[in-house]
């Protein structure tokens, strides 16, 4: 009889695991995770820029890094304003913002995010230009070459 219940119990245990596994949602993915561009910053200058996307849910970040703006003195975590503004499905836009950096050395290439926004199943997403902010000054840059491997795909 302990070996009927025992059976019984594992049966019912392997059944309430399956079920639920099948019920649990699919995981998403933003394909590529990497990309890179050009941006063209004025008067701060010039350079690519390496952006990482990363996807749960409807909630995605970027973080980019780029060596188009460096930074003439020392930056603390956390005190450069961002906001990245990408083509959405290639006609509307969106834009992702945050104030979250690392440390930054003067000279150093600015780094800034995750930068966080809201994106749908099929969202296909290319940045376009950046806005940092840092102490009241702002750099704009604007893409000079589009998103390389492809735009991002959530």
């Amino acid at each position: 009889m302990k070996h009927r219940t025992l059976g019984t119990g594992t049966a019912l245990l392997t059944a309430t695991a399956l079920g639920a596994l099948a019920l649990a949602p699919a995981a998403v993915a933003v394909e590529p995770t990497t990309a890179t561009l050009s941006f063209d910053c004025g008067s701060f200058g010039s350079g690519e820029a390496s952006l990482t996307a990363t996807q749960d849910g409807t909630a995605a970040t970027i973080t980019l890094s780029t060596s188009a703006i460096t930074s003439p003195f020392p930056l603390s975590a956390n005190s450069v304003s961002s906001t990245l503004t990408l083509t959405k499905n290639g006609s509307g836009t969106t834009t992702f913002t945050g104030n979250a950096n690392p440390a930054i050395p003067a000279g150093g290439a600015v780094s800034t995010g995750p930068l966080t926004g809201t994106v749908a199943a099929g969202d296909s997403l290319e940045a376009t230009s950046l806005k940092v902010v840092v102490f009241g000054i702002t750099a704009t840059c604007n893409a000079t070459s589009p998103q390389n491997p492809g735009p991002f795909v959530f």
